[in-house]
Formats: structure tokens, C-alpha cells, sequence
């Protein structure tokens, strides 16, 4: 290896730095090689890219021949399905909760030890039977003193009065004698009610919960003995925004459905609307009745509510992946005499999967579902039943077929973009 080197000598005013300076040479060949090369690959990329572009049967918005497919192109295969009329329902979702149309926790008034228990837990019982009896030795027995008492105080009030008839007696010894009758008369009637409280018996019917107490056990005034349900109806309770008031009224339905019984739908109505509206949440509570004589409802369980507004019959509806959103309007493509026809659309109430056409559309008419982002107005179609294959039948593999120059990737064309 040759080197050259410089001799020392002052440099930027620093002395003493050695400068190594390579000598001139011409530019390497390898480096023009691999320009020649780069601007090839890059030729041969455009020249490739112009022919996909157009050829014959490319689809395009300004394709060969000003239309939107050249000489000898091909129809493109869509997914399609036609327009049905269907009942719409328009309606205000809420949740809420299902409670029992009446309910109570049965509590001694009372105080006394638990004599005897008369019911089963979890079985219907009739109104006015007897669920709970206490023991009632110490009531009837201040019943006989008070009975006593009062058979005393009336004779001595009959005596008292004889004597005021006699003149021999004063007025005040017979207002005495009598008011003394009076109070061992409400000395008795106490007493009566204490002995009959010792009974506790259903308010009403209904299926008795579990009990919290047991034979023997002391209980004192309002202790929580079990409780009694009434489920034969419902009552369930939820809240909407008070922007949907003018929408209520009583008597609409109500369908519901719970997370415990998937599948399953239970209709009911509003049968009351608080009049105050709550002011933290600006909601309004409502309360609706559903028939539940099977008993497989219970309450407490959460629901998801539809109250429904109203029923538009013989309304127009499209799978909602037939909606193209163009800016602010919406449109579908429809085939028409195997073209694909742009068209714009006015639309409803949505449900899951599907969208209500409010003009536009036509019951029966074919409308595109997949396979809108190579199509232009007027684009020859070939029609697949959604889930099919052209010339199949419905629901076999493989969907439409493919567009020979790979028509799944989006086309650069905002417009076309497909609502899902």
C-alpha cells in the first residue's frame, strides 16, 4: 500500500497537523452501474403501473373510451339483496329494575317469644292466614285482670247511679263510678288487641321469603320476621331523559328483556308517570306493569326497556352495509338492467343490521350489500345472492368472486367508501 502524505505545516493557525489528502480519481464504474440499474427498476415500475391502470376492462373514473369500462371489460361481481317492507318500531331505550307489585317484610307489633312458625318457606300463601303466633300467656292473663276490673267498675257505677236516683248518692260519686267503668272498658279493649297481635297473619297473598327467625326466639316490636312477595304482576321502574316527554304517555307498551332469560321478550304498559322530574339527572321516572302469572319473572332482576313510541307498518328497509355515505348525504347503488345505478337515499330508524328508507327506494328493488368500492354509476354488475358465488347458489363459498386486478384494496376515491 502507497500512501501520501503532506508535509507539516501550519494549519488554521494550529501548527504541527498532518493533512492526508487522497489523490483525484475517476468516478468508480460500479457506482454508474448502479444508477443505470435504479433508473431501470424505476421505468419498469411506472410502465407496469400504467398498463394495470389501462387496460382493457380496468374500471376507473375516467377509464379507456370515457366510459366507466373499456372494450372488453368485465362485470364486476357484487353481493345484492332486494328491499323488503317491514314493520318499524321507533322507541326510547331505558334499563330499570323489576319489583314486586306489592311487598312487605313481616315484623311483630308486638314483643313476645315466637311460639309457633305456620308456613313453608318460598310457598304461596292467602291473605289472612297465619304465618307467625306468639306466646300469649302474659296478654290473655292481663285480659282476665282488665275483664275483672271492668265487671267491678260496673257495678259500682249501676250502684252509684241507683243512689243519685235515690237522692242518697251524689252526682259526683256516679261521674266517678262511670268514669271508671270507661277506662277498665279501654283497659279490656288494649288488652283484646295486644292478644290478638300475638297472631301475625298475611296482609295479603302472596309467596312468603326466608324466615330470619326460629321457634323460641324472642322477638321485640318491628323485628324483621320474612318477608312476602306479590309476583303475579310486576311493577318495574326506570327513568328517560326528559327531552322524551312529549313522546310519554300512560298506557304505551314497554318490551323488556332480562339477562337471566335470553331470547325472551315481555311486553307490559305504563301505567304511572311521576309528575316531578329529577333535577340532578333531568330524567323522569316511569313505572310500567308486566304480567307475570308464570311466576318466572322475579323481582329485583335488571332490564333492559323499549318503550315504544310508535309502529310504522310496511316501512322500507335495507341492510345497513348497502348505505355509502357521500359527505353529508347517503346513497345506494341499485341494479338496474345489470348496471350498478347510484342513487340517493333518505334515511329512517336504524335496528341492528338494518335501516329504514324513507325515499329513494322501491320494495323489490336489488340493492348492492358488497363489493361497492370499484363501482361507479353505470358499471356493468354481476349480481351474487349475498354469501353466494355468480352462478351459485346462495350461502356458497367464497362470496363474490374477485375482480382480476385485485379489486379488494379501497380505490382512492373518498365517494365510494362503504358504510359499515
Amino acid at each position: 500500500m502507497h500512501v501520501r502524505t503532506a508535509a507539516c505545516g501550519p494549519y488554521n493557525g494550529r501548527p504541527g497537523l498532518l493533512v492526508f489528502r487522497p489523490p483525484n480519481r475517476p468516478p468508480s464504474r460500479n457506482r454508474t452501474v448502479k444508477r443505470i440499474v435504479l433508473v431501470l427498476v424505476v421505468a419498469a415500475v411506472i410502465a407496469v403501473g400504467g398498463y394495470l391502470v389501462l387496460r382493457p376492462g380496468t374500471v376507473g373514473p375516467n377509464g379507456p373510451g370515457g366510459g366507466p369500462s373499456g372494450p372488453g371489460g368485465f362485470a364486476i361481481p357484487v353481493e345484492v339483496a332486494k328491499v323488503r317492507t317491514d314493520t318499524v318500531i321507533r322507541d326510547i331505550p331505558a334499563v330499570g329494575t323489576l319489583r314486586s307489585i306489592e311487598s312487605v317484610i313481616i315484623r311483630p307489633e308486638v314483643p313476645g317469644r315466637i311460639d309457633e312458625i305456620r308456613f313453608t318457606e318460598g310457598a304461596p300463601v292467602a291473605a289472612r292466614d297465619v304465618l307467625i303466633t306468639l306466646d300469649d300467656d302474659i296478654v290473655r292473663s292481663q285480659l282476665t285482670e282488665a275483664r275483672a276490673s271492668l265487671n267491678l267498675s260496673k257495678a259500682n257505677y249501676e250502684r252509684a247511679a241507683q243512689l243519685y236516683k235515690q237522692r242518697v248518692g251524689s252526682a259526683q260519686a256516679r261521674d266517678q263510678a262511670l268514669a271508671n267503668r270507661r277506662v277498665d272498658e279501654a283497659r279490656v279493649a288494649v288488652a283484646e288487641a295486644q292478644l290478638d297481635k300475638t297472631v301475625i297473619r298475611a296482609p295479603f297473598k302472596g309467596i312468603v321469603g326466608l324466615k330470619k327467625v326460629s321457634p323460641g326466639d324472642y322477638v321485640n316490636t318491628g323485628a324483621d320476621i320474612v318477608n312476602l312477595e306479590q309476583i303475579d304482576v310486576l311493577k318495574v321502574d326506570f327513568s328517560v331523559p326528559e327531552l322524551q316527554l312529549p313522546a310519554l304517555a300512560l298506557g304505551q307498551t314497554v318490551n323488556i328483556t332480562v339477562d337471566a332469560l335470553p331470547g325472551r321478550t315481555f311486553a307490559g304498559k305504563i301505567y304511572a308517570i311521576d309528575p316531578l322530574i329529577e333535577a340532578k339527572g333531568r330524567s323522569i321516572a316511569i313505572r310500567a306493569h308486566i304480567d307475570n302469572a308464570d311466576h318466572v319473572l322475579r323481582p329485583g332482576l335488571f332490564t333492559r326497556i323499549s318503550v315504544v313510541t310508535a309502529r310504522i307498518e310496511g316501512a322500507l328497509v335495507v341492510p345497513e352495509e348497502a348505505i355509502v355515505p357521500v359527505g353529508q348525504d347517503s346513497f345506494v347503488y341499485r341494479v338496474v338492467d345489470g348496471k350498478a345505478a347510484m342513487t340517493k337515499v333518505d334515511l329512517g330508524l336504524r335496528r341492528p343490521g338494518e335501516v329504514q328508507v324513507t325515499r329513494g327506494l322501491a320494495a323489490g328493488e336489488t340493492v348492492v350489500v358488497a363489493g361497492q368500492i370499484k363501482l361507479r354509476d353505470g358499471v356493468p354488475v354481476s349480481p351474487v345472492p349475498a354469501g353466494g358465488t355468480p352462478g351459485g347458489p346462495p350461502g356458497s363459498a367464497g362470496g363474490a368472486a374477485k375482480a382480476p386486478d385485485g379489486g379488494g384494496k379501497p380505490d382512492a376515491d373518498p365517494g365510494a367508501s362503504q358504510e359499515k
